[in-house]
């Protein structure tokens, strides 16, 4: 009997036993099965390697540190194009409205594709999706390089948010299979590779960017083309899932429901969604207007500016890793609470603080806010665990859009009455933290 010939033998008889107890068994023949496979993979005939699911072996660390560095390089490319805005500005002599057009465009491009193409993703999953979106940045860091007008500007940076709107939900998607049931650790590893890769973009902008010119954003899409071989390990460990999943040799997962009705399911999400809302909107106003505001106030230069930016981007990604692990041990609706609502009295504060001040508050801000993104995503994956890849698109997606449209807003709004009235609107938003008292305790069921 050849070895695939035996598995499927022994599993239909744990089936049938399980089917008349009445009751779902999480793999008991676990620790069998991978023994017998270890057996028949080194004296058996029938040579084919057993894979399994993460989720039921554990959490895969080595695949969720190189989803970790997907999502860094993709961030670094991102923050580092927001970064080298003043120099397109000058360059093209472009005003700050048409500066929030760009960011307007991309975050469009980065937002309206990711749900789609988280549905795509969960319906026709391929191993290849991860590459595709890094090819989509490479070709858009290329043309911004010899961008001569705002029209090839726009293009460019539509490119960048295409592939952002690939990479976004399906490293996410994976990432949640790569956990092990310890999804907020997951989503908290994956996250804080967005944003050292956000932290990381600006520094790329000063010492290449800044001093040489746009042009030099060439070099960035030389290092897209290197990224691409750190998604082998991914891909060849998502291909096997896949093959193994077709063949039936991956064990079935294991679905947590919520107790709580379509309603409440429903309500729950809305809410999350205006706290997203919240969160994104004041998020826009440092990430992209930030540098703006310190040389507009302060009179810094772009590359002390960018420092600054650094450091914001550098307290956010300390945020990020710190709300998932928090999340899942005292429960997500605890730290989306904090992390919104608590970034009020710092916000407030911001738009009367000297540089000293302004430096030291918007660090606190970084750290407090940062740590709502992994609690929130992961609380609407565990709200339909069904729908994970559109829930990471649906969410990364929004997250981009409110970016996008209140850059735009705050661009004009900018261009009437300075960047210092800006801050001063934007610093009542977080207020709307208040919403997460309506959000229920979670507590999932095992089905």
């Amino acid at each position: 009997m050849c070895k695939n010939e035996f598995i499927s033998k022994y599993r239909t008889k744990v089936i049938k036993k399980n089917k008349k107890a009445k009751k779902t068994i999480f793999l008991p023949w676990q620790t069998h099965f991978n023994v017998l496979g270890t057996f028949f993979d080194r004296y058996g005939k029938n040579k084919i390697p057993v894979k399994v699911s993460s989720q039921h072996t554990g959490t895969s660390l080595s695949i969720l540190l190189y989803l970790s560095l997907a999502h860094l390089f993709n961030d670094a490319f991102q923050s580092a194009v927001s970064a080298a805005y003043p120099v397109i500005r000058d360059h093209l002599s472009l005003t700050f409205g048409q500066i929030g057009l760009i960011v307007f465009v991309y975050q469009i491009c980065a937002s309206v594709f990711q749900p789609v193409a988280g549905i795509i993703f969960d319906k026709y999953p391929k191993p290849w999706y991860l590459g595709a979106g890094t090819t989509s940045t490479m070709i858009g860091l290329t043309l911004l390089a010899f961008a001569s007008s705002i029209h090839w500007v726009m293009l460019s940076v539509a490119f960048i948010g295409l592939g952002s709107s690939v990479i976004h939900p399906e490293a996410s998607r994976l990432t949640h299979y790569a956990s092990g049931g310890r999804h907020g650790l997951a989503q908290s590893i994956f996250q804080v590779g967005g944003n050292l890769g956000g932290a990381i973009g600006p520094l790329l902008a000063a010492a290449i960017v800044t001093p040489y010119g746009q042009r030099y954003i060439v070099v960035l899409a030389g290092i897209a083309v290197i990224s691409l071989f750190t998604k082998a390990p991914v891909v060849r460990w998502y291909g096997n899932r896949i093959r193994s999943a077709r063949t039936g040799e991956l064990p079935k997962a294991v679905i947590h429901r919520v107790r709580l009705s379509k309603k409440k399911i429903y309500f729950s999400l809305f809410v999350l969604l205006t706290l997203m809302f919240s969160k994104h909107a004041y998020s826009a106003s440092l990430s992209s207007f930030y540098t703006f505001y310190l040389i507009e106030k302060f009179g810094l230069t772009n590359r002390e500016s960018q420092i600054f930016l650094f450091a914001y981007l550098l307290a956010s990604a300390a945020g990020t890793f710190l709300g998932g692990p928090i999340g899942d041990k005292f429960g997500r609706k605890w730290v989306i609470w904090f992390s919104i609502l608590g970034t009020a009295p710092f916000s407030l504060m911001m738009p009367y603080a000297n540089l000293m001040w302004t430096c030291i508050l918007s660090i606190m801000i970084g750290i407090i806010l940062s740590s709502a993104f992994s609690a929130i995503l992961v609380y609407a994956q565990e709200l339909l665990p069904t729908k994970v890849g559109l829930i990471s698109g649906l969410f990364f997606g929004l997250a981009f859009g409110i970016a996008g449209i209140a850059a735009a807003i705050l661009g004009y709004v900018a261009d009437m009455n300075g960047l210092e009235y800006v801050y001063k609107i934007c610093a009542y938003i977080p207020l709307t933290g208040l919403a997460a008292v309506f959000l229920p305790h979670v507590k999932p069921l095992r089905k």
